[in-house]
């Protein structure tokens, strides 16, 4: 496996192929230890216990994640004064949808993300 995606909207991208293809070392190496996913139906607390959820317990795993847009908050990401200097914190939000094995839409989601130098350190879903 290659190393993760530093700048915090590829990790962002990352972490929905990991997903969609079950690459469970490549989910572990993007998440912060101290992860948190807050979602309407829950809150998983530690990146061991997210992947583990993801792995083994969520309702179905043949899904996919389509991203529909991808927005960074200003200045989100960028060292002082140079715009050019990437660095893994700042905020993401992901805006797209959640099929099925067939395809078929289950929910529409916006996932806001947030950065620390160990990787994504939380992601707040919201569903519509």
């Amino acid at each position: 496996m290659s190393d993760p995606p530093t700048a915090p909207t590829a990790q962002a991208r990352a972490y929905y192929r990991a997903l969609d293809e079950a690459d469970y070392d490549l989910l572990a190496a993007l998440l912060a230890e101290e992860f948190v996913h807050d979602r309407p139906d829950r809150t998983i607390e530690g990146r061991e216990r997210f992947v583990r959820f993801m792995r083994e317990e969520r309702p179905q795993t043949d899904t996919t994640h389509p991203i529909d847009a991808v927005f960074e908050a200003e200045g989100a990401g960028r060292g002082p004064g140079d715009h050019s200097d990437r660095r893994p914190d700042g905020t993401v939000a992901v805006r797209g949808r959640l099929l099925d094995a067939d395809g078929v839409p289950i929910v529409g989601f916006v996932d806001v993300f947030a950065f620390a130098a160990g990787g994504i350190r939380r992601v707040e879903t919201y569903t519509r």
